[in-house]
């Protein structure tokens, strides 16, 4: 593993551990601080924060390079976390559920980590960068659920010290992005970078990869915003709660010690309609029942599924 993919693999680290406890956690505090009905809304400004940052952070990479992006994204969800930790201490809704779109600034930036390291390696390479880096995922795994259930009550209100932490993650993540060195875009990169939308739009594998990141997401938005008031409204208590995001986590990351190679073996295709039957497998087993296995169970399969989706879409586009 060379210089870069290991920077890259701690920067995914880091994005994770920031998007996965405020996804275990902002419905949460969304209903401490706000009617129920409004409890989910600081996630969905966090996923539009990411919609709106994707293809103005791929422009300024063409235009600044990937290492100042990766720098300005998690400075930005560092300043997000700092004002959803001021929103947390000042019992703010308003402002928790607007730093969210700072927190998805973070998210989408750290959706291109994976693309640096494909251009850190040899092309026939490229599987396993993507899978390596994507493993930064299970420290994640670890690291997050561990910290949300340490900080949840350590100072008043809850969570407080839950994002207080990661405000000091997200600058750890623009640390790491200082010390990249990273190949500039080849002739070839900015010409492709030129297309029309019309040419871009008619490539089948961009269709397929778009195809892959709505079914991958869609799914896993919903079942993980449901998922923390599910578990809530059945009375179990939020140490269970990050017990079964943190099984998420590792099932999201841990296939990619194996996903490059399988797609290497099978095919990109049948891996990624693997994962559709796994979502679909998810959808079931969180529609029958409320046991904490089944939790644990829907979480697990929804983990697997994205990540073959995930990786297989990045193998597409690169």
């Amino acid at each position: 593993m060379n210089r870069n993919i290991l920077l890259l693999a701690l920067s995914q680290a880091a994005m994770v551990t920031t998007i996965s406890l405020f996804i275990a956690s902002s419905a949460l505090v969304g209903g401490q601080l706000a009617a129920p009905d409004l409890a989910t809304v600081p996630l969905a400004v966090q996923y539009l924060g990411t919609l709106l940052t994707l293809y103005p952070a791929a422009r300024l990479m063409q235009r600044f390079g990937r290492r100042a992006i990766f720098f300005g994204g998690a400075l930005i969800g560092a300043i997000g976390l700092a004002g959803a930790t001021f929103g947390i201490k000042t019992g703010s809704f308003v402002v928790f559920a607007a730093a969210g779109l700072l927190i998805g600034v973070f998210g989408a930036v750290g959706q291109y980590y994976r693309f640096a390291a494909v251009e850190s390696v040899a092309p026939s390479k490229k599987s396993l960068a993507i899978s390596w880096t994507l493993t930064g995922g299970l420290l994640a795994a670890i690291a997050g659920p561990t910290l949300a259930r340490w900080t949840k009550d350590a100072l008043q209100p809850d969570f407080f010290a839950s994002f207080l932490t990661l405000t000091g993650i997200a600058l750890l993540a623009a640390a790491l992005a200082t010390g990249l060195r990273l190949p500039p875009m080849t002739r070839r990169e900015n010409s492709q970078a030129q297309r029309s939308w019309a040419a871009i739009a008619s490539n089948p594998r961009l269709v397929m990869a778009i195809f892959a990141g709505v079914a991958g997401y869609a799914v896993m938005g919903l079942l993980m915003a449901a998922t923390p008031l599910a578990m809530a409204s059945s009375r179990f208590d939020f140490a269970q709660t990050a017990i079964v995001i943190q099984w998420h986590v590792v099932a999201m990351f841990a296939p990619s010690f194996f996903t490059g190679a399988l797609i290497q073996r099978i095919g990109v295709l049948p891996v990624m309609l693997l994962g559709c039957l796994l979502n679909l497998a998810s959808i079931g087993v969180s529609l029958s029942g409320s046991e904490l296995w089944r939790f644990e169970l829907a979480l697990i399969l929804l983990g697997v599924g994205w990540n073959f989706l995930y990786v297989g879409a990045t193998a597409l586009l690169t």
